[in-house]
């Protein structure tokens, strides 16, 4: 990747480092957000990657380059999609809220090659600050809704390790998303578990003010049979639920932690999913049934739902570290123990 500090949005960045207003630079040729607004209304099936001012956004031709490569039907899709990811982990997420547009045709096209990459790295952009954490008042928050934040705002996301505003980069992947809800819902109902698993992943970041998602969740988990996928709706109806407060879905959420015939995995993810939505004490019960039901080879097992990937840390599924942060905190963290260790 080349130095990040030779793009054109880097003076604008140190400008609003030095003390200028970001307002002033909200709608402009560097606000991402901006830039995706004016894709948005073309069909993006087919839409010029060179319409597009890559150039102005930190690492923009790497990512151009990733959503060719995704695009194209004789390559390989592994290294563009890392590259994406990449771009995601490392806290530089512009480029890559600005290719979502590009990701979402190649996620409904059936026949693509690289449709199942391109559906599983198309979110990245859209959540913030959500690597290792996984305490009940961090785990599914969404900080920043598109549809209703002022535009010269970017929530407390803080800044990209670049010094883009963060909250800029979510906010225009969200907006894409939610654009594209009714094309992307039908995913629930594909043949395939981990595009249900992984499409429900990015409908939860979606501005659902209607519940219309929210109901799609709802419905699919009634029909569903797997049982991985039965966890991974449960937790994208708690997390379109925290962004869209609806009191009968954290009731809803409560009977099924609470309901022994259904599958543990489920049963999990919905006592996770309850704990983030209410500031109640976790009943007894909840944590009998967590502590008999996460072990680690479950926990291991529920490591292929991307909440709980992207929650786990070092040697700590993200299922055991949600337990132990939302009712073990006495217990120690094993990451900080690894780090002790070392000085």
């Amino acid at each position: 990747m080349t130095d990040w500090r030779t793009d054109p949005t880097f003076a604008m960045c140190r400008e609003v480092a030095d003390g200028a207003d970001l307002a002033l630079f909200s709608g402009g040729p560097f606000d991402v957000r901006a830039v995706v607004a004016g894709i948005l209304p073309e069909p993006r099936q087919g839409l010029d990657l060179d319409a597009v001012p890559w150039g102005n956004f930190p690492h923009g031709y790497d990512a151009r380059k990733a959503v060719h490569l995704l695009r194209a039907d004789g390559e390989p899709g592994v290294d563009a999609t890392g590259v994406l990811w990449g771009l995601c982990a490392n806290d530089s997420r512009a480029a890559a809220a600005l290719a979502v547009p590009f990701l979402i045709p190649l996620a409904l096209d059936a026949h693509h090659p690289h449709r199942a990459a391109a559906l599983a790295v198309l979110s990245g952009p859209a959540r913030a600050r959500h690597h290792g954490v996984a305490s009940r008042e961090e785990l599914l928050l969404h900080r920043n809704d598109p549809r209703r934040d002022a535009p010269d705002t970017h929530d407390d996301y803080g800044y990209e390790v670049t010094g883009y505003p963060a909250g800029w980069s979510v906010a225009a992947a969200r907006a894409t998303i939610t654009t594209d809800t009714s094309a992307l819902l039908p995913l629930l109902a594909d043949s395939d578990p981990t595009v249900r698993v992984d499409a429900a992943y990015v409908l939860a970041t979606a501005a659902d003010p209607d519940h219309i998602i929210r109901t799609a969740l709802a419905n699919g988990f009634a029909a569903e049979g797997d049982a991985m996928v039965r966890a991974a709706l449960l937790l994208a109806t708690a997390e379109i639920t925290r962004a869209h407060p609806h009191p009968p879905t954290v009731t809803w959420l409560r009977e099924r932690w609470h309901d022994r015939t259904e599958t543990p995995e489920a049963r999990l993810a919905a006592a996770v999913g309850w704990l983030c939505l209410t500031d109640r004490s976790a009943p007894e019960e909840l944590r009998r049934t967590v502590d008999a039901l996460a072990d680690d080879e479950r926990a291991h097992a529920m490591e292929a739902l991307p909440w709980m990937n992207a929650a786990s840390g070092t040697n700590e599924p993200g299922l055991l570290r949600c337990r132990r942060c939302m009712l073990h905190p006495e217990e120690p963290d094993p990451e900080a123990v690894i780090w002790d260790s070392l000085f």
